[in-house]
Formats: structure tokens, C-alpha cells, sequence
């Protein structure tokens, strides 16, 4: 999988970074992208990008703060535009399907898809395809806010090409009812089970993405045993107080959870227009005293997860 940040700044766009969206693309058999909050301008960052919209078939908006849901109504078009006919599904809290049909009525915009718009009053789980289960958690901010928990199933492990090696199993069309775990008989006569070649189940991934929040003790639900937590580190330290009365979290607050959460990777994002990118390294080392496995998001960046 791939994590693409197409925008990383809080509530304004600056000269270096546009308002927060991303797109995590599952890289599974169906080509599916995901994309989690869109603010202004979100397509045109796609512009810049491998992100294609008709691969999107599913956003999750965290909140309705207009620097997350702004870009909404022009990126809807522009999939229509190009005449995408597949389903496209949209989570949010409640008001978000006011905000998509009054805005695509009042434009008197058509969609050459269907689109489904599945609004979240509480916490809990939302859906399990493509081999990924996907719950929320409601955190705390001005307005209703949910992050999203993102939990890959196990995959079944690989076949063990040193033991084949070592007894002397050939290649051939064979190796793929092994895989299965398949019992098979081989040319020479031999009759093998395929479990007997197969390794370990290889654990899903874990990726907790969240909206705006001050520290809230939902948030370890969310995070717990992540492989990443993409989360907002709106202020630097010294600003606490004032971040937290406006529901936002700190780069030390944000690599808190992630060491209380267990987790192996933060990535920090949603930074404060006011601080410049020379400043972005101070917000960084902030983080990294306390979690040392943080890294800080910046537009266009891809990370592999």
C-alpha cells in the first residue's frame, strides 16, 4: 500500500502546503484508492500525482471543517467529468450528504455515477471488502469528528523455496495448487502436502488515520498495535493550551499516543500555516524526542506502508 499526502496544512493553504487530503491506494486486485478528507484545491494536487480518480471509490471525511470538505464538490464533478460510471461511496459525519446534494443541486451538477453517502452518528465498525475491515472512533474537536481505523486481513504465508530446493521439487504448474496447500503428486511419483511448504500467515497492517483532535482517550482505541498513525500536530509544544482549546493536538501530544498506543510509525501532518518550512524541522525533533519512529508529512510526499 501507498499513503500520498496531497495537502498537510491546517485550516489555510501557505505558499508550500495546500489543506489536508490524502489517498491511500490498496494496490490490490481491484486498483482501489481511498481518500481520507478533501479541502480546497484537492484536485488540483491530485494534478501532480499517480492518483487517478477513477480508482477512487471511496472517501472518508473526518469532520466538516471547511479546509477538509471544501474540495468536495469540484473533485466529485471532475470524476464525473471524465465520465467514471462506477460507485463512489462517502463517509461523514452527519450534515455530509446535505452538504454534497445541496451544493451539486444549487450548481445544478450531474454525476455519470452513482454515489452513495453514508452518514456516521457513533463510533464503531463501518465495513469489511477488499480484504480490509474498517471501524471509527469519535474524537474531540468543535465539531463532530471521527478518525478511521483501517486493519488488513492476514495473508496466507509464502512458499518456503529453500525446502523445496533442498528435497528436490521442480518448478513448475504445480507450485500453485502448493500455495493452496494442495496436496500434489509430482512426476516422479512423489505425493507432497502443500502445508508442509508453507510459511507463516503474514499479519495485516494496521493504519489509524485521524481528524482534528485534542488528546482524547478514544484515541488509543484507535491507535492500538498501529503499523502507522497518521496524526495532526497542529502547534508546537509550547503551544498547548492554546491548541487544545481549539480541539488540536501538538507534535508532543501526537508522538505521545503513538508510544502509549504501541504503534511503529508516526507520521504527523495538519501543520499550522504560521510555521515556515525551516520551522518544520523544530516541529519534527519535537515529536521524535518522544517517538523516535516519526516522520513529518509534506504535500505530494508518497510513503509505502
Amino acid at each position: 500500500m501507498e499513503l500520498t499526502f496531497l495537502g498537510t496544512n491546517a485550516g489555510v493553504p501557505s505558499k508550500d502546503r495546500n489543506v489536508t487530503s490524502m489517498v491511500l491506494d490498496l494496490q490490490n486486485k481491484q486498483k482501489s484508492m481511498w481518500m481520507f478528507d478533501c479541502g480546497e484545491a484537492t484536485q488540483h494536487q491530485i494534478l501532480h500525482t499517480r492518483v487517478k480518480l477513477p480508482r477512487l471509490n471511496k472517501i472518508f471525511i473526518t469532520h466538516l471543517h471547511g479546509d477538509h470538505i471544501f474540495g468536495l464538490p469540484g473533485l466529485l464533478c471532475s470524476r464525473s467529468m471524465g465520465g467514471t460510471e462506477t460507485l463512489l461511496t462517502v463517509y461523514g459525519p452527519t450534515g455530509i450528504k446535505a452538504f454534497i446534494e445541496t451544493s451539486l443541486t444549487l450548481s445544478q451538477s450531474y454525476l455519470t455515477y452513482p454515489i452513495n453517502i453514508v452518514e456516521i452518528d457513533k463510533a464503531g465498525f463501518l465495513f469489511e471488502e477488499e480484504g480490509m475491515k474498517v471501524s471509527c472512533e469519535a474524537l474531540s474537536h468543535p465539531v463532530p469528528c471521527f478518525g478511521y481505523r483501517l486493519e488488513e486481513e492476514n495473508k496466507p504465508g509464502k512458499l518456503d523455496a529453500e525446502k523445496l530446493k533442498a528435497e528436490n521439487i521442480p518448478a513448475g504448474s504445480w507450485l500453485q495448487d502448493l500455495k493452496q496447500g494442495k496436496t500434489i503428486t509430482l512426476p516422479d511419483g512423489r505425493t507432497i502436502d502443500g502445508k508442509d511448504y508453507i510459511g507463516d500467515e503474514i499479519e495485516g497492517r494496521c493504519i489509524a488515520i485521524f481528524g482534528d483532535t485534542q488528546p482524547t482517550p478514544n484515541a488509543l482505541k484507535l491507535a492500538n498495535n498501529a503499523d502507522v498513525i497518521v496524526h495532526e500536530a497542529t502547534f508546537k509544544h509550547e503551544m498547548a493550551e492554546q491548541a487544545n482549546s481549539r480541539g488540536h493536538s501538538t507534535t508532543v501530544q501526537a508522538a505521545t499516543l503513538a508510544k502509549e498506543a504501541n504503534a511503529k510509525k508516526l507520521i504527523i501532518t495538519h501543520i499550522s500555516s504560521r510555521y515556515l518550512p525551516e520551522d518544520c524541522v523544530e516541529l519534527l525533533n519535537e515529536s521524535q524526542q518522544i517517538f523516535s519512529h516519526t516522520e513529518m508529512a509534506s504535500d505530494f510526499e508518497v510513503f509505502k506502508l
